[in-house]
């Protein structure tokens, strides 16, 4: 049994690598398209005829996939961050990170330009780099805290100010519904982060102050009915 138990996480291990570099298949494959498409539109194509035929060819990746535009689009995005990162394809390819850490190099490297997002790679995946990451290596850490550790070298490391991302962030503040099971759904809302400290701090307190032995409802369920509540206009 003890063996049996031993073989079987050997075997979930190399399932795991083999599930990493077929995921940078599909990304390389991916990556590969767009470029192809790009090469095939005429030199002098109007931008909506280039918008045009781009979103076909994520629609079409879409299909064969079988998932929605939205996601489809996002993998293209990602699919072509990984591989302008060699060190990070070449991670994801050997299995040594998962398809989530390659998601999260590919989010967290949005902003800072090709030479900063370079940098960070390096960082983290090049041991002669200036400074390299002295912890655990990148597939070893669970994906929330390598985030964590990749997204601390990028506030680090960042060429713009944090003013001025800020400004920028704010400018993308919005509020989003989706629909759950059983007549559900999750509200949520982007705002800076002070503002929802105290939004998130005053339901709190109003919530604290109405419990007491007559109030059946716990905490978790106060905050969502206090919020609708002053959001209602009955």
């Amino acid at each position: 049994m003890q063996r049996k138990l031993g073989n079987r996480l050997e075997r979930l291990a190399l399932t795991s690598r083999l599930e990493a570099q077929l995921a940078a298949v599909k990304t390389r494959d991916v990556a590969e398209i767009m470029e192809l498409q790009q090469a095939m539109t005429p030199p002098g194509a109007s931008l909506a005829d280039r918008s045009f035929d781009e979103m076909s060819v994520v629609e079409e990746i879409a299909g064969v996939l079988t998932v929605s535009s939205a996601a489809a689009g996002a993998l293209v995005i990602q699919s072509r961050k990984i591989c302008s990162l060699p060190p990070a394809m070449n991670a994801l390819a050997s299995g040594a990170i998962s398809w989530m850490h390659a998601r999260i190099i590919a989010d967290e490297t949005e902003g800072p330009g090709h030479s900063g997002a370079a940098a960070l790679v390096a960082h983290f995946f090049n041991p002669d780099a200036p400074n390299p990451a002295r912890a655990a290596a990148p597939g070893e850490l669970i994906p929330a805290r390598f985030r964590r550790t990749v997204r601390a070298w990028r506030e680090r490391h960042h060429p713009e100010t944090l003013e001025k991302r800020h400004a920028k962030g704010r400018a993308g503040r919005r509020m989003e519904c989706a629909p759950d099971r059983d007549g559900m759904a999750w509200i949520s809302l982007y705002l800076p982060a002070d503002t929802a400290c105290a939004i998130w701090n005053k339901i709190t307190g109003l919530a604290h102050g109405l419990q007491g032995p007559n109030e059946p409802r716990t905490l978790t369920q106060l905050r969502p009915d206090i919020t609708a509540a002053c959001s209602s206009t009955r």
